[in-house]
């Protein structure tokens, strides 16, 4: 763990600061909870705040308090430069390289602000001059509620700060039933839940929210699950034609990836996902166990993450990249059957 000196930020800081806060390009629950807790905790410590997104997020967590007030770069460039160039600070959380920033990755490798990173992935980058990194935490929303501990703001978390930390760590623990789930984390939820967090209306909130589309495209991707029980391996596509078909949008396809770990047997799960639009194939990669997913996503797909959660990319065809995929995997049979 890296940890920060709180009584040097705290200096640092003083009051009056203009901030803005990054979460990494295509935000989850984890990054858009964080990073929208930080922000109304720093404004309550009398700063000018603002979250500015890389992209759009899902419309799913459009319900956060105060997610009117987030500025998308993609669509509000001059604005978002503007608060970016202005700012004494920059907070980055839930990443810890600028290029998991997608199109902000040029206008903060140019900002003068003094950075502090807030995030729970592996081999940090050292751009920041305050750095708290914990790759044990469940999320950066933990983390968040720990950096407003440490500095002494714990009595000025409200049910709007409760509720967008309760989001994230709900979100990234799977609802809490990820092994990086700890006792510390449940006596966390409950002083949110004390705080006003309502979980209820949060769970429904998440996780109710389908439509007849998105049922219809998670029964593709059922439909287009393929099991490889000799490497306790089960992988999921979706082109960019079938995500059309069922007027996809963003976040639709959100935890579609953990339907082969649902399976008894199986340890290691794959989502293929075709963005033509970028022209990648967009993976994300699951684990049971002690096979690392972020060895593997760093190794072979220009990605990374956590040991049993990580993500990567592809620039070839759906086609070629479920090739090499097939190709690489008799490498791991060994460490996946001992998993």
């Amino acid at each position: 763990m890296i940890e920060i000196d709180y009584a040097q930020l705290k200096s640092d800081l003083g009051s009056g600061k203009k901030i803005a806060i990054i979460p990494h390009k295509n935000p989850d629950g984890d990054a858009m909870g964080s990073t929208q807790a930080l922000n109304r905790f720093l404004k309550k410590l009398g700063h000018d705040s603002i979250v500015i997104t890389p992209n759009e997020y899902p419309e799913f967590l459009k319900w956060l308090p105060e997610a009117e007030d987030v500025l998308v770069y993609d669509s509000q460039k001059e604005e978002a430069k503007t608060r970016i160039n202005e700012a004494d600070f920059i907070f980055t959380l839930d990443f810890n390289h600028f290029s998991r920033c997608g199109s902000l990755e040029a206008p903060l490798s140019k900002a003068n602000a003094t950075f502090v990173m807030i995030d729970h992935h592996q081999q940090p980058d050292t751009y920041a001059k305050y750095t708290y990194s914990d790759v044990e935490m469940c999320s950066t929303c933990e983390m968040v509620y720990h950096f407003i501990e440490n500095m002494e703001g714990k009595d000025l978390i409200d049910a709007e700060i409760a509720t967008c930390l309760y989001t994230g760590i709900m979100t990234d623990t799977g609802s809490f039933r990820y092994r990086s789930t700890t006792s510390t984390t449940h006596r966390v939820i409950a002083s949110l839940i004390d705080a006003g967090a309502d979980n209820t209306n949060i769970h429904e909130s998440i996780y109710d929210t389908n439509t007849y589309s998105k049922l219809q495209l998670k029964g593709v991707a059922l439909n287009n699950l393929k099991l490889l029980p000799e490497y306790k391996t089960a992988y999921i596509t979706m082109s960019q034609k079938e995500l059309d078909d069922h007027n996809f949008k963003k976040g639709d396809t959100e935890g579609f990836v953990n339907i082969g770990l649902s399976m008894q047997g199986y340890i290691f799960a794959i989502i293929f996902i075709e963005n033509k639009q970028e022209g990648i194939i967009k993976m994300s990669f699951r684990s049971k166990g002690d096979f690392s997913v972020n060895e593997f996503a760093r190794a072979h797909f220009n990605g990374g993450g956590h040991n049993n959660a990580a993500g990567g990319r592809s620039e070839t065809s759906l086609d070629a990249t479920i090739e090499e995929f097939l190709s690489i995997l008799p490498q791991y049979k060994e460490a996946l059957l001992n998993s």
